[in-house]
C-alpha cells in the first residue's frame, strides 16, 4: 500500500526531542486487550520501523515487565532508529498484582535501572512517571529523574495523567518534555487547564488512546470484544450497557464523516487529534500490521475548518456516556 511520509514533531522547547509524527503504543502486545501475540508484536515494529514509525511507548507495568522486553527484542540492531519511550510508577507484582502507585526516589532510580536491562538499552530516550504519587511529593519525584539524567540514563522526562498545578511544579525542577494523558475525540478534558499550562511552558503531549480505546475504529462492538479483553471486564463504563450502545451512536457518526473523507472512521479520528497542534504526538496501539498500516494513512487525511467543525458537531465533547476509568482515583486533577 502507498503510505505518507510521516514526518516529524518535536515535544518540549526548553527540552526538546524530535520524534515520528505518530507513535505506536505496545501496551496491547502483551496485555490488556486479548490475547497476547508477541511475534505479531514485534512483527508490527518492524513494520513500524521501516514506515518511519520510530516513536516506541512502553512501560514497566505492561505485562508486568514482559512488553519491555518484547520491545527490546524487536529494536535490537536498529536502536539508532528509535524514540524509546518507558514508564514507571505503577507498581505491580511478577504474577501481576498490583502493588500501587511509587513516586519514591529509591524506587525512580530502581525502576529505571530494571527497564534499562529488560529494553536491553543504555538510555531512555523519554522517561515518565506514569501516574502521580500523592503521597510523594512531585518535586522529590522529579529530582530523582532528573539524576537520571545527569547520570545518561535518561535524555528527556515526562508526566503522564498529571494535573496543571502539579506539571508547572514538575517543571520547575527538571524541564519536562511531554505530558502523556488520553485525548481524542471521546476524551477531551485536558483542554480545560492541562493543555493551556503545556503550551505557557512549551511541554508536548502525547495522546494515549486517541482512538478512544478502539472504539473509534468503527470495529468494536459487544460481539468483538474477545474474553480477557479489558474493555469487557468492567474497568472502562464506556463500553458497558447502554454508555456503548449511545456511544456506537457516536461511532456512526463519525463513520458517515470518514467516508465523505474516503478515509476509515480510524483515520478520521486521528487526523483529528493530528490537527490539535505541532506539538501533538499521538501514539495508537496495536499488535497488528493491517491495524499499523491504517494508523499510518491518517497522516495524509487533511482536514479543513469545515471538517473540523462537522466532527465537532458529530462528537460533542459532552456526549460520550460513561467515564473513562470505572476507578478514576489514580488521575491527578
Amino acid at each position: 500500500m502507498t503510505t505518507p511520509d510521516i514526518g516529524q514533531r518535536t515535544l518540549g522547547t526548553t527540552s526538546a526531542l524530535a520524534l515520528s509524527t505518530l507513535g505506536l503504543g505496545c501496551m496491547g502486545m502483551s496485555e490488556f486487550y486479548g490475547t497476547p501475540d508477541e511475534q505479531s508484536g514485534i512483527d508490527t515494529i518492524h513494520r513500524a520501523l521501516d514506515l518511519g514509525v520510530s516513536f516506541l511507548d512502553t512501560a514497566d507495568m505492561y505485562g508486568p515487565f514482559t512488553n519491555e522486553q518484547l520491545v527490546g527484542r524487536a529494536i535490537a540492531g536498529r536502536r539508532d532508529e528509535v524514540q524509546l519511550a518507558t514508564k514507571f510508577g505503577n507498581e505491580r507484582n511478577p504474577d501481576g498484582s498490583w502493588v500501587g502507585i511509587n513516586g519514591s526516589p529509591d524506587y525512580v532510580r530502581s525502576a529505571c535501572d530494571a527497564s534499562l536491562q529488560r529494553l536491553g538499552v543504555d538510555h531512555i530516550d523519554l522517561y515518565y512517571q506514569h501516574r502521580v504519587d500523592k503521597s510523594v511529593p512531585i518535586e522529590e519525584t522529579v529530582g530523582a529523574m532528573k539524576e537520571l539524567v545527569e547520570a545518561g540514563k535518561v535524555l528527556h522526562l515526562g508526566l503522564s495523567e498529571a494535573g496543571a498545578e502539579t506539571i508547572r511544579r514538575a517543571h520547575a525542577v527538571h524541564p519536562i518534555t511531554a505530558l502523556q494523558s488520553e485525548f481524542s475525540l471521546f476524551t477531551r478534558d485536558i483542554e480545560d487547564e492541562v493543555l493551556p499550562v503545556l503550551r505557557e511552558l512549551g511541554i508536548g503531549l502525547v495522546p494515549y488512546s486517541p482512538l478512544g480505546r478502539g472504539i473509534l475504529t468503527g470495529a468494536v462492538s459487544r460481539e468483538t470484544l474477545e474474553a480477557g479483553d479489558s474493555r469487557a471486564a468492567g474497568r472502562f463504563p464506556r463500553f458497558e450497557g447502554e454508555a456503548l450502545d449511545a456511544n456506537l451512536a457516536l461511532v456512526e457518526k463519525v463513520t458517515e464523516l470518514a467516508a465523505q473523507k474516503d478515509c476509515t472512521p480510524g483515520q478520521l479520528a486521528l487526523a483529528w487529534v493530528l490537527a490539535q497542534g505541532q506539538d501533538v504526538a499521538p501514539i495508537p496501539g496495536t499488535k497488528r500490521v493491517k491495524y499499523l498500516e491504517e494508523n499510518v494513512g491518517a497522516v495524509g487525511v487533511e482536514l479543513t475548518g469545515d471538517d473540523l467543525a462537522a466532527l465537532e458537531q458529530a462528537v460533542p465533547r459532552d456526549a460520550v456516556v460513561g467515564e473513562r476509568y470505572g476507578d478514576m482515583s489514580t488521575i491527578d486533577a
